[in-house]
């Protein structure tokens, strides 16, 4: 008999152990399905080519790859956002090798603390650079100036403020913010008013940011990112960043993108606005 309890003890027991996984297995669980992922890749690819074609031309390819992803933890009290925006081109004309069209390294990572108003406070940090080396080229005399290169410069900040969302579609943000310039070789950190070559910079300042995302039609879709930071030292010279995009599906992974970007930040060599802009028809899939 004793035997036979015995027995019956073990099997309850081990039933037990595999049916009830433990608490701390469970709450991985839980927490790893608050997170909300997305991520969308893209590619564009261009390409002509010309054999004894008598009206003239260059051969020419170029394409871009582009990842852009999101993870979100949305809880009852805190919003946790993190994006990643990846993308790289290139482009050959003629007999001249490649050439970047397009280098972009952007992480962002912001915490909301929700107060149940329309006023948040948040905290959040951002990196941005590139992948590869960057060049300025003189095609009159067949010359090129390197001027940046992979990580060169780096652009970080941090910053602890209040959120404030008047519309589901627009999203704005204010806070104090300490900004990190680091350049090693290009001078993009530099104080011209030193004699020395500075190879980073800290600025505190005032740090706003602006999203906006509008559906304008079922496949199409606007999104914008409004970047503004002015130093404490010098209030009245404030570094803009602006990324506008119109992007529509033709089909289930074909898409239309029109992007352009704004960049005034007197750091960067020039004291006009640098623009870029850029149309693509290319592959979107979506894998998350």
């Amino acid at each position: 008999m004793k035997h036979i309890l015995l027995s019956l003890l073990l099997a309850v027991t081990v039933t037990t152990a595999q049916s009830d996984p433990p608490a701390d297995a469970v709450a991985a669980t839980a927490s790893a399905s608050e997170w909300k992922h997305t991520l969308v890749t893209g590619l564009t690819v261009t390409q002509v080519s010309y054999t004894d074609w008598s009206q003239g031309g260059e051969n020419a390819l170029a394409y871009t790859l582009s990842v852009d992803g999101k993870s979100v933890m949305d809880r009852t009290m805190t919003n946790w956002s993190n994006s990643y925006k990846l993308a790289y081109g290139q482009t050959r004309l003629g007999s001249k090798g490649l050439r970047k069209t397009d280098d972009k390294i952007e992480l962002e990572s912001v915490l909301t603390y929700k107060l149940g108003t329309a006023v948040n406070p948040y905290a959040s940090a951002t990196f941005k650079s590139q992948f590869a080396d960057g060049f300025k080229y003189d095609d009159a005399t067949n010359t090129s100036t390197k001027t940046s290169s992979a990580l060169d410069p780096m652009y970080l900040t941090q910053a602890v403020g209040v959120g404030y969302q008047p519309l589901a579609q627009v999203k704005t943000r204010l806070g104090a913010a300490v900004r990190e310039v680091l350049s090693d070789a290009f001078g993009y950190a530099d104080d011209a008013a030193t004699a020395a070559v500075e190879r980073s910079r800290v600025e505190g300042g005032i740090e706003s940011v602006t999203d906006i995302e509008v559906k304008i039609e079922e496949n199409t879709l606007f999104t914008s990112k409004l970047e503004m930071f002015a130093p404490f030292n010098n209030i009245d010279v404030v570094v803009l960043r602006s990324d506008n995009t119109i992007s529509s599906k033709v089909s289930k992974y074909v898409v239309v993108v029109f992007n352009v970007q704004l960049i005034n930040d007197r750091n960067m060599g020039t004291a006009r606005t640098q623009i870029k802009e850029g149309l693509a028809l290319g592959l979107s899939y979506t894998f998350l």
